[in-house]
């Protein structure tokens, strides 16, 4: 059949608006959704770099701050923990006035206090086995060596020193000189460095004592001696720095 000219315009302006009705009816939904995801995936990734950053910057810094975040967790108050500790040591220093230590300047036991705060890691974990005759003497020093983590064990003689040291493993002996407890008993430490020297049991040996005197006798497994509260904690930081800097003692 055939259109006349009339007839052709209106086919043609009737496609047209066909055409245009689609146009309409799927245009927009073809160029509005593709912005709408661009504009939602812009926004999601600052956020998911961050994790990424964040996760990468923790697996690659993890063995430094999982240490950090323990002592973290232990010292939640340090000027508490610093309180805390300076009283057990003025504790000891007082334990036994005059006779078995000496009582040290203020400013000494601070700086004793002080560095063992900033050993935590070095120190904990170590093990001292202590001989005195009187360890009631030595009970705040010992509450200061537990509490920052270290293991104490007390022996009264020398048999029962040897007896803890052949069971059981520790990094360092404290002894004092003088124990009633076994004859001679102004030798009794020196006694007990013989013994272990006898058995091959090599461990450095500190001997706490105010009132060393080397005519009773000397040792070359003496550490050092420490004659104040103070010093012994000094000296049991230096001792733990090289055992766990591998040290030969």
């Amino acid at each position: 059949m055939l259109f006349d000219s009339t007839s052709r315009h209106e086919f043609r302006a009737a496609r047209i608006r066909q055409l245009h009705s689609r146009t309409h009816i799927f245009g927009p939904q073809w160029s509005v959704m593709p912005d709408s995801a661009s504009t939602a995936l812009v926004k999601t990734i600052p956020a998911v770099l961050w994790v990424v950053f964040a996760a990468l910057v923790y697996l690659t810094l993890r063995r430094a701050l999982i240490p950090q975040f323990q002592r973290l967790s232990r010292l939640t108050a340090p000027g508490v923990e610093l309180t805390f500790a300076q009283r057990l040591l003025d504790e000891a220093v007082t334990a036994e006035p005059g006779a078995h230590t000496a009582a040290p300047p203020a400013s000494e036991r601070r700086a004793a206090v002080s560095r063992l705060e900033h050993a935590l890691e070095i120190v904990r974990d170590g093990r001292i086995l202590w001989v005195d005759d009187h360890p009631s003497s030595n009970a705040a020093l010992t509450s200061l060596f537990t509490r920052v983590g270290m293991h104490v064990d007390s022996a009264t003689s020398t048999t029962e020193a040897l007896e803890r040291l052949v069971g059981k493993s520790y990094d360092i002996v404290i002894t004092d000189m003088r124990r009633d407890t076994e004859q001679p008993a102004e030798t009794a430490g020196i006694t007990l460095l013989n013994a272990m020297a006898a058995r091959g049991i090599r461990l450095p040996v500190l001997v706490f004592t105010a009132n060393f005197d080397p005519a009773k006798g000397v040792h070359s497994g003496i550490f050092a001696y420490a004659k104040s509260a103070d010093n012994a904690v000094q000296y049991v930081i230096d001792l733990m720095e090289r055992i766990k800097f591998g040290a030969a003692m």
